[in-house]
């Protein structure tokens, strides 16, 4: 509950910055470039929309719960039925849920966690993927938008006399370094991450994998979308708001006991002792079977 904010390591909080006070500089370079004429407005506005979305989306993915294990946390009833191996954590000293790794630096367990990412000063885990995919999407689309309106203002004054000044010109010159750089490099993020989501193998697991040789097509299982950007309508898919899970034992990997309890209680028959507005959204699947129609 609350916000998540990784205070301790001071490295990615300078980092996290700097990924604030780059694209603030584009949308910066990009209005200049607008305002003195050499590209459209309406273009300049475009792209500051996207900068506020990048924004946004990194804001969410770095103050979001990664999905951190509880240590109250259990394995859930399916894992049970289907009687899955049941792993501790070591550091934590407690359950730690399949495909789940502990971060040294947020010094907790994280399910599904794909990796440490210095930039977001945050894990990037079932909690908070969705909005760091979608701050990879708007920050490549951000750069390879912003090189096209540079390419089309070098074009267009190639053949008409345009006349910066030369703090404009040289601001240009460095954002479109940038631009290469961000392009470059969100593209390879993107590439990874979407191979994690058609495989369901994660950077850390993928790693652990090739270094002992155990790297096998069998073990790979594709994420369901809803599984990423969750149950909402599809227009909140692009938005940087919290997914909502049919099934969120299934998703995260555990449960709690008082849910647990909840869910055989309605199994058997019983009201759950504690009240939920929408229990269907959070019972799994195979709990909902066994309610009375």
């Amino acid at each position: 509950n609350g916000i998540w904010f990784n205070s301790g390591d001071q490295a990615g909080s300078i980092m996290s910055c700097m990924v604030w006070v780059l694209l603030t500089y584009s949308a910066l370079t990009v209005t200049l470039l607008a305002i003195t004429g050499g590209i459209p407005v309406i273009l300049g506005m475009i792209y500051n929309l996207l900068v506020a979305m990048s924004l946004a989306c990194h804001a969410k993915t770095s103050l979001t719960d990664p999905g951190s294990v509880p240590i109250q946390a259990i394995p859930s009833e399916r894992q049970r039925l289907l009687k899955d191996s049941h792993s501790m954590c070591g550091q934590c000293q407690t359950f730690k849920p399949p495909h789940s790794h502990h971060c040294r630096i947020c010094n907790r367990c994280i399910s599904r966690m794909d990796h440490h990412c210095p930039w977001m000063n945050n894990c990037v885990g079932v909690g908070n993927l969705k909005h760091f995919l979608l701050f990879l999407l708007y920050t490549w689309t951000a750069a390879a938008f912003a090189l096209a309106l540079f390419g089309w203002n070098y074009f267009f004054c190639a053949d008409e006399f345009c006349i910066f000044h030369p703090i404009v010109v040289h601001l240009v010159r460095l954002m479109t370094l940038l631009a290469v750089g961000a392009f470059l490099f969100t593209s390879s993020m993107l590439m990874n991450v979407c191979y994690g989501i058609m495989t369901g193998i994660g950077t850390i697991d993928r790693l652990k994998k090739k270094a002992t040789n155990t790297m096998s097509q069998s073990d790979e299982e594709p994420i369901p979308l809803v599984d990423v950007f969750g149950i909402a309508p599809y227009y909140t898919w692009c938005l940087p708001v919290d997914p909502i899970f049919a099934d969120h034992d299934r998703v995260v990997g555990y449960t709690m006991p008082q849910r647990l309890d909840r869910e055989r209680q309605f199994c058997e028959g019983q009201r759950p002792s504690v009240h939920h507005p929408h229990p269907a959204l959070e019972l799994p699947a195979y709990i909902q079977e066994c309610l009375p129609v």
